[in-house]
């Protein structure tokens, strides 16, 4: 058979190198034996099948040069695709972590079908180490199943699924407005985040698309099937990824209209409240101009610096009140509701803040009851000293005094200059006078001076009598046409305003006690003048002597007679 198939190659051959080389195959020579024309044909044949195999072989090596260099550069491609794919992808790494978790089901599953046969055959001690062993590594790898989330039905299900729109609150009030322009702007943020990610899914799809044609192209090339099993694999990854695209994009637009409706009601409240405020604004504009008017006026009827100060103080008190009230109202749905809010209220400060709100009550009292005002002389008794001075603010929980040089500074003070806070509520528990109550400018003051038992009494109570009506005259006239408007508000009796002369009779003289009307604010200064007046009067007197403490001493003169002695030389 081998000679009949090498005869039958010979003679094609010998045919084909006759086609080629007729010129050759004529210039034989004819004068050749049969058998040596068998074998210089055969000859020629063998070297022409040599040829042609050469040939052959130089042409399998040539494509598979090709081919190695068409991998290579596909290799190549695929090393920048997976460069642009980078493995900190969270796709990437949501897949890989879904891919670990079902490796780690099956293996699992593996191990509890071989926990439950060795359950039932385990004879053996190996068998029972083994069983042991299994049911150790089976709480492991259901404890990693959770961590890895792999319980899941989809690999992307924490990607896919957009951020949660919590219960839209309402716009019920000004400062509402600040948290729903919040909750816009990370609403959102929120979508232009699931946007993102959706745009980064979409490129990563691009990218496995490329990645997949090429290990298409690697799968017909690679003549060991290691690529057709890989391409196999992109295959179902890159269906996996599309799943979540489409997913993702039906879920893009049911949430962006769900927040274009929150956005919508959220803004709706909003314009509201604007329009709320712009209301509520124009009453309080309204308002503070209507008083300001009115303070214009008290301004300019009213001339006393006290009485418009206390006016002041009044419509600013009430202005301020309109406007609390009109906020209440306007953002309280039911007025009970605010009756309830200031019960609570009283009751807390009555208990918790008892002092300060005695001090608010002190200063109704005082504001309304008219008892003090701003410039007011007071004195103040607090915890045993003794404060006067003049009265420079009364605000709703103090009245601030600034401490005047008066008798009470130098008889017990020894300090003035200070500013004193008087809490109101002192109002109720403390001593307080004042001065120059409802506009008396004028106090009583008094002076006392002792004269000897031996003195002219009568003589020296006229001559201070006439000192105290020359220097206090004014203030007299003065006290009585204030006397005069006070009998329209207070039942007066006495309204003797003349200087009064006293005398009694003391341990060491006379004393001469002299009162008269002076000015509440400068009660030392007439006190200094009217003192060295009698003073120097007394001392042109003959018959008027000031006593002051004395002490008499009796010293007896008389002499003892001497003693009788004998006469006698010493």
């Amino acid at each position: 058979m081998k000679k009949l198939f090498y005869g039958v190659l010979l003679t094609v051959l010998c045919t084909y190198a006759y086609a080629e080389n007729n010129t050759t195959l004529i210039s034989v020579d004819t004068n050749l034996t049969q058998e040596q024309k068998e074998a210089l044909a055969q000859e020629k044949a063998l070297k022409a099948f040599q040829e042609e195999q050469k040939k052959l072989l130089l042409q399998k090596q040539e494509e598979e040069r090709k081919r190695q260099h068409q991998m290579g550069d596909y290799e190549m491609s695929l090393k920048k695709i997976e460069a642009d794919i980078s493995e900190e992808n969270m796709w990437i790494k949501s897949y890989a972590s879904y891919l670990t978790s079902l490796d780690v089901k099956k293996n699992l599953e593996d191990i509890r079908k071989r926990i439950k046969y060795l359950s039932k055959h385990a004879k053996t001690t190996s068998n029972r180490d083994e069983l042991n062993a299994l049911i150790s590594k089976e709480s492991i790898l259901a404890s990693q199943i959770d961590k890895l989330k792999g319980d899941n039905s989809s690999p992307f299900s924490e990607l896919i699924t957009p951020p949660k729109i919590d219960n839209i609150p309402k716009i019920e009030n000004p400062f509402d407005i600040f948290t729903g322009l919040s909750l816009i702007k990370k609403l959102n943020a929120n979508f232009e985040e699931y946007k993102k990610k959706k745009e980064n899914l979409a490129n990563l799809i691009t990218l496995l698309r490329k990645e997949n044609a090429i290990y298409k192209k690697l799968s017909f090339l690679d003549t060991t099937g290691k690529y057709t099993k890989i391409f196999k694999q992109k295959q179902i990854e890159l269906d996996t990824f599309k799943r979540a695209l489409d997913t993702m994009e039906v879920t893009l637009n049911v949430y962006q209209k769900r927040l274009d409706v929150s956005e919508i009601n959220i803004n709706k409240g909003i314009e509201t409240q604007v329009y709320g405020l712009i209301k509520i604004g124009s009453i309080i504009l309204f308002v503070f101009i209507t008083f300001f008017l009115l303070k214009l006026v008290v301004k300019r009827y009213i001339t006393d610096n006290e009485r418009f100060y206390m006016a002041n103080k009044i419509i600013t008190f009430t202005n301020f009140t309109i406007i609390i009230l009109i906020l209440f109202f306007n953002y309280i749905e039911n007025a009970g509701y605010l009756v309830t809010i200031l019960g609570f209220a009283s009751a807390g400060i009555a208990i918790a803040m008892k002092d300060w709100f005695m001090s608010i009550l002190g200063w109704l009292v005082i504001v309304f009851g008219g008892s003090v005002h701003v410039g007011d002389r007071i004195r103040v008794d607090m915890d045993g000293m003794k404060y006067v001075g003049d009265v420079l603010d009364i605000s709703l929980l103090r009245m601030t005094i600034l401490e005047d040089i008066t008798l009470t500074s130098i008889m017990q003070n020894r300090r003035a200059g200070r500013i004193i806070f008087v809490p109101n509520n002192y109002i109720f528990t403390r001593m307080i006078a004042n001065y120059t109550h409802n506009s008396l400018k004028t106090v009583w003051d008094g002076i006392k001076i002792t004269i000897t038992f031996d003195s002219n009494h009568k003589k020296a109570m006229h001559i201070v009598k006439e000192i105290t009506k020359k220097y206090s005259k004014g203030y007299t006239d003065i006290t009585r046409k204030q006397l005069n408007k006070l009998r329209h508000h207070y039942s007066l009796k006495n309204t003797n305003v003349e200087p009064r002369i006293y005398s009694f009779i003391e341990p060491y003289g006379i004393d001469i006690e002299a009162w008269y009307l002076t000015n509440a604010y400068g009660t030392l200064t007439l006190r200094s003048t009217i003192s060295a007046e009698i003073l120097d009067a007394f001392k042109e007197e003959d018959d008027i002597v000031i006593a002051y403490p004395t002490q008499n001493l009796h010293v007896s003169m008389r002499s003892q007679e001497a003693a009788a002695h004998k006469l006698e030389m010493v």
